[in-house]
């Protein structure tokens, strides 16, 4: 059983015939005790505050049984991780038309939409707010003024809250139009309105930050706790 905020991304599970609801991580109206597992990919580092974080990680306990475990997925602040750069630096160079050739059907994909190694995160038609944390490690401080930084894509993390753009490409086609119809200048007044971007917002955790939220909890044991391709990951175990 899925569950998901969007219900675009709902209906089309319930296109393909799988089981899926609308909800909010912080409330998933499921009893307690109830799951042997749970999953939890890419979703926690949308939460703007550790207080919100730390509360969807206790939903996700309150869910399983005793012995039940999660695994839980975030977006790390370290895209090189033991001198190996991540897949989503290693695309920095990757065709810059398959970057522009994303539509609404890309933007759909339920775990695309938010792992690194999407491409419909490019940032080229975005101008960056200032950054007051210009830190390259996990020292990283939040920016001191009400403006988040928005993120480069295919690119180092300065600070842990960010803006990351989000592209909708296409999203103002006309019905019998395909994507080769209209055409304008990258960059153009034109192809601003017919690729309008969203900010969307990050936390990107530090090494050890999503294992010690985790730890924090009572009745919790962490069976595994690493890194892959630019995330921080956890399995664990309800006692």
């Amino acid at each position: 059983v899925g569950c998901d905020r969007s219900k675009n991304l709902v209906d089309i599970c319930g296109e393909k015939n799988f089981q899926a609801f609308v909800c909010d991580a912080l409330s998933v109206p499921i009893r307690s005790g109830s799951c042997d597992a749970c999953i939890s990919i890419a979703v926690i580092h949308h939460f703007s505050t550790a207080e919100r974080r730390l509360a969807t990680i206790r939903e996700l306990v309150r869910l399983l049984r005793p012995g039940g475990m999660a695994l839980i997925y975030v977006w790390a602040m370290e895209q090189e991780y033991k001198n190996q750069k991540s897949k989503y630096l290693k695309e920095k160079n990757a065709s810059k038309d398959k970057d522009e050739e994303i539509n609404t059907g890309m933007a759909q994909r339920p775990l695309c939409d938010q792992m690194p190694d999407s491409s419909s995160q490019d940032s080229a038609c975005s101008d960056r707010l200032p950054d007051d944390s210009k830190d390259e490690d996990c020292d990283a401080k939040p920016v001191a003024d009400s403006r988040l930084p928005v993120h480069t894509n295919r690119t180092s993390f300065h600070s842990q809250d960010l803006l990351v753009p989000w592209h909708l490409k296409g999203s103002t086609k006309k019905k019998g139009e395909n994507s080769d119809t209209v055409s304008f200048p990258a960059g153009s007044k034109e192809q601003q309105e017919l690729s309008p971007v969203f900010h969307r917002y990050y936390h990107v955790f530090c090494e050890g930050e999503l294992e010690a939220a985790c730890r924090s909890l009572d009745g919790v044991r962490v069976q595994k706790s690493y890194y892959d391709q630019g995330n921080w990951c956890v399995v664990l175990e309800k006692l």
